[in-house]
């Protein structure tokens, strides 16, 4: 230890001395010099440093505050005014103080007293003014917004803009803190005037974002409606919209409220363009009858002329003709096998399988050669097998679909054959026909209500499963209200029936109608009844399969509901496990369906962590012991044995006795994995509507697939379609495709139909030849087959016109129809072998049709020869990859890479479409679907001469 102080003396000395040697051979230079040397050249410096312009300033501030301290009053105005002048026409860099500030800091305290001494008046608030602009400079935080309510209200931005942005921060601040004093009227009135104030000069400005950010803060954006023009309400409302996702609840309705009123008053058009959004949402409005645009306005939410438009697409895209199965699947390029066992072309699943495949390739084109092109459609509906019939016979609603004239009066020949399996079939067919248009008629109701409560189980599943298709988020009163004929009210009934057509599977499906029917209601009601039908199910009852869908209406009524769903989702939890907890998780995940919140996937992560020991892990472990008879009405432990009898009291039941709990080695282990698999779903469909939040989800599924459990890897690839459904990302199709060929059956099952997912109507590529690839491989496996068949037909749905992702409006809107529908395909393909691929239940697939639609853009003005009616016009629309311009100064280009079409066109995944002149002005800021436009007044058409 001494050596090794002594050591380090001697190595300091040593440096020392060489460091005097160094010294004394050369002067000090620059660099050699001290911190503290610098320090005081730099203090001893920063006088000699001023100019002489900056010292006569100095001075000239100095004798101006001392001749405020004079108590001759009459030099108190020249010398404010001299002061005024001087600090107004300092200019400087922004990262430094403008130099009058600088020099009268230190007189800052002096300059209040000099404030307080001089009698009101003009001169005291014009003191006041400068005292208030010194006041960015101090360590009093309110004393800017103090000063400047006692000034003289001079224009605000004559001051320069730094100055309004330190009122902005102060005002903030000082907002809150009257909000805890709702006593001070006279404050709250002062700042809300300089809340005007600030306002009107950020607008004035282009500075319309700092206006939002100040209005946001003290939460009156009822104040910006009154400054808003015509000119920039564009900019306000993107700019409102984006910071609705990042804004907890109740403030992001405020915000696209707000929005909404602003994009109201700019044109009345706007009504007939809300009309045609809302009726893309499914939601039809009773419109008042005596409103002058009653007729125009109910023919734009009925969705009625939605089959013309798309038609006139496909005339301009030149696909009007039909095409068959064998051309989707193009067999003659797929690898041959001489040697192999290859399938039989005519098998029951294949047959299935073309029948879906030929619905969706032409979906909504009214032509199809296997039924609309032949004497007797009904001979190819016998090449399949009771449901298989069934399947056929409603893929007839797909080709004529929102066709409803036409469609109708095609499907009533089949409603009088004799085979139920096809009438059935041909009453699911009208419900598809009919989903998402409104007819004053109803004629699905009018032909289907009859077979609701039929002696036929199989009649009651096609006329159950049709008006749920039919009806689904309709929030109209003659469908939710109506006690006589409604409904809402037929499908209750078959809740409650006892007769032996009503199968749990018509129950099953009772609730999935009703789910989709109130999807987003939040209908406690309905919910309730619904949860006492489960509630009084043994729990062998409870194991059947077509209860999930009962439970799953049960969290489509509180999709996108967020905490309004506790108090169902605590009642879930009491049932029994595993299917109590299971339906706990699917209704929480529901009812944040689309939020990207965080907390929520955390929590499910959390779920997917834990490890569950199946039964044949428990059977490997355990040894035989004596048969025990389970209890009859086991209640579940922990905090579930409250809520259990909470629930029981709250629906007026008796609670039974509970059975002794049983602990350590006796205690039976509950296999809780269907509750992981709902947790992964739930991952993608709560990540689903945020960028950020989907790359976030990406990587968690990439440890899920490596570490999770078998049951979480199944569910992963449904998770990961519901993130980019219709948007084939090279990086998802690659994992998909890795695990179309994985060792677990169920695994590549899901993931081949996750590919159809993905690349829904997009006619991809390198899809399809993934896909032909898969065909091939998957050659002696019937059932991978009939998925990878299916998989094709979807990625040419609708010849490659149509979409089913949820969001449109650039990602702005989230239709709840087309979410229930894709959750419940998942959802369905979590147990797919106890229904999509039993043979019974492969109707499911036509589900899809709330998600399915056309990614066209129709521009739309009004007639001039009959005022009110509008019509189809082609206009020069530049369509590229859309840019964020979210806050960018200006007017920036909202596209980039873009092409010139006319109207109408197909827009792709990502793409944006703009006016490509100024002829027209849209009704909104974003062009896709139907868009309407009017004539722009101040359009000058360019004039083109030519020299002779």
């Amino acid at each position: 230890m001494q050596k090794n102080i002594v050591g380090k003396n001697f190595i300091f000395c040593r440096c020392l001395s060489l460091n005097k040697m160094v010294t004394a051979a050369e002067p000090k230079s620059e660099l050699s010099k001290t911190v503290e040397e610098k320090k005081k050249d730099a203090k001893g410096e920063k006088k000699e440093e001023m100019s002489e312009e900056d010292k006569k300033l100095e001075e000239d501030l100095n004798l101006l505050v001392q001749r405020l301290s004079e108590p001759d009053s009459s030099l108190y105005r020249a010398a404010l005014e001299t002061l005024r002048t001087l600090i107004r026409a300092s200019t400087t860099s922004m990262t430094s103080v403008p130099k009058p500030l600088k020099f009268m800091r230190p007189h800052y305290a002096k300059m209040k007293q000099i404030y307080e001494k001089i009698p009101s008046g003009e001169v005291k608030q014009l003191c006041a003014d400068i005292i208030s602009v010194l006041a960015m400079t101090s360590d009093e935080r309110t004393d800017t917004i103090n000063y400047r309510i006692l000034g003289t209200n001079e224009p605000i931005g004559n001051w320069g803009h730094e100055y309004v942005r330190h009122l902005a921060m102060e005002l903030s601040e000082e907002w809150k803190k009257i909000i805890e004093t709702p006593e001070n009227d006279k404050r709250r009135l002062d700042l809300l005037n300089l809340t005007r104030l600030i306002v009107a000069h950020h607008v004035k400005h282009n500075a319309e974002v700092e206006a939002c950010d100040v209005l946001i803060e003290i939460e009156r954006l009822d104040i910006l409606k009154e400054y808003v023009q015509e000119v920039d309400h564009q900019r306000v409302c993107l700019y409102l919209m984006s910071c609705a996702p990042l804004t907890p609840d109740p403030d992001n309705m405020i915000l696209i409220r707000t929005a909404m009123e602003i994009y109201l008053a700019s044109d009345p058009l706007l009504r007939k363009q809300m009309a045609i959004l809302l009726g893309r949402h499914q939601i039809f409005l009773e419109y008042d009858s005596s409103d002058a645009d009653y007729n125009d306005l109910t023919e734009m939410n009925s969705n009625a002329h939605l089959y013309e438009y798309f038609h006139s697409l496909a005339r301009e895209l030149d696909i009007m003709d039909a095409k068959t199965p064998d051309q989707i699947y193009k067999t003659h390029l797929e690898h041959s096998r001489p040697f192999g066992n290859s399938s039989a072309p005519d098998s029951s699943r294949m047959n299935l399988a073309a029948a879906l495949v030929n619905g969706f390739v032409n979906c909504g084109f009214g032509v199809d050669k296997m039924m609309t092109e032949t004497d007797d459609a009904s001979r190819w509906f016998y090449k399949n097998k009771d449901y298989g019939m069934l399947t056929a016979a409603a893929s007839q609603g797909l080709v004529w679909r929102w066709d409803v004239d036409s469609g109708l009066s095609q499907c009533d020949r089949f409603l009088y054959v004799n085979d139920d399996f096809i009438k059935a079939g041909t009453l699911l067919a009208i419900g598809i026909i009919s989903s998402g248009i409104q007819d004053p008629c109803d004629p699905a109701l009018a032909l289907l209500e009859d077979h609701i409560h039929s002696d036929r189980f199989i009649m009651r599943i096609g006329s159950v499963l049709g008006l749920g298709l039919a009806y689904a988020n309709s929030k109209r009163d003659t469908v939710v209200k109506n006690e006589e004929r409604g409904v809402i009210f037929e499908l209750k009934k078959v809740l409650a029936d006892t007769r032996p057509s009503a199968t749990a599977e018509v129950k099953g499906l009772t609730g999935l109608s009703l789910g989709l029917i109130l999807v987003g209601t939040g209908d406690h009601t309905a919910a309730m009844e619904m949860l006492q039908t489960l509630m009084e199910r043994s729990e062998a009852e409870l194991a059947d399969p077509n209860m999930r869908f009962l439970a799953l209406g049960i969290a489509l009524i509180f999709l996108g509901t967020q905490d309004k769903s506790e108090v169902f989702v605590e009642t879930l939890r009491s049932l029994p496990e595993p299917f109590g907890p299971m339906m706990a998780t699917l209704l929480d995940v529901c009812a944040y369906a689309g939020t990207g919140n965080v907390l929520k996937i955390q929590k499910l992560l959390h779920m997917c962590s834990e490890h569950y020991e199946t039964a044949e892990d428990q059977k490997k472990k355990t040894k035989p012991k004596r048969e025990q008879t389970p209890p009859a009405n086991p209640v579940p432990s922990g905090t579930n044995a409250a809520a259990a009898a909470a629930a029981t009291a709250a629906l007026g039941m008796e609670p039974k006795p509970a059975e002794p709990k049983k602990t350590g080695a006796d205690a039976p282990k509950v296999d809780l994995s269907s509750q992981q698999a709902v947790a992964v779903l739930g991952i993608g469909l709560i990540a689903m509507g945020e960028e950020v939040g989907s790359q976030m989800a990406l990587r968690m599924f990439g440890h899920l697939i490596r570490y999770g459990e078998p049951v979480i890897r199944r569910a992963v690839p449904l998770a990961l379609a519901l993130l980019s459904v219709s948007n084939p990302q090279l990086n998802i199709l690659e994992t998909l495709s890795k695990f179309s060929h994985d060792a677990d059956a169920d695994t590549a099952h899901n993931a081949i139909f996750a590919m159809g997912l993905v690349g829904a109507g997009t006619n991809n590529a390198r899809l399809v030849a993934m896909l032909r690839q898969l065909a091939s491989y998957h050659h002696k496996d019937q059932v991978s087959l009939m998925l990878v068949r299916i998989a094709q037909g979807l990625t040419h749905m609708g010849k490659g016109t149509m979409t089913l992702n949820p969001w449109h409006s650039d990602r702005q809107l989230l239709s709840p129809s087309a979410v229930a529908s894709l959750l419940t395909i998942c959802f369905a393909f979590l147990d797919a072998n106890n229904s999509i691929l039993n043979n019974r239940q492969h109707y499911l697939m036509y589900t899809l049709v709330l998600a399915m639609q056309p990614r066209m853009l129709v521009t739309l003005v009004e007639d001039e020869l009959k005022p009110g009616n509008l019509k189809q016009v082609g206009v020069s629309v530049r369509v590229g990859q859309a840019v964020d311009v979210v806050a960018q100064a200006g007017k920036p280009k909202t596209i980039t890479g873009f092409q010139t079409h006319t109207t109408p066109v197909l827009l792709a995944h990502g793409e944006r479409a703009e006016l490509a002149n100024d002829e027209y002005l849209s009704m909104t800021p974003y062009l896709e679907g139907l868009v309407i436009l009017k004539k722009n007044p101040d359009y000058t058409p360019h004039v083109v001469t030519t020299k002779k």
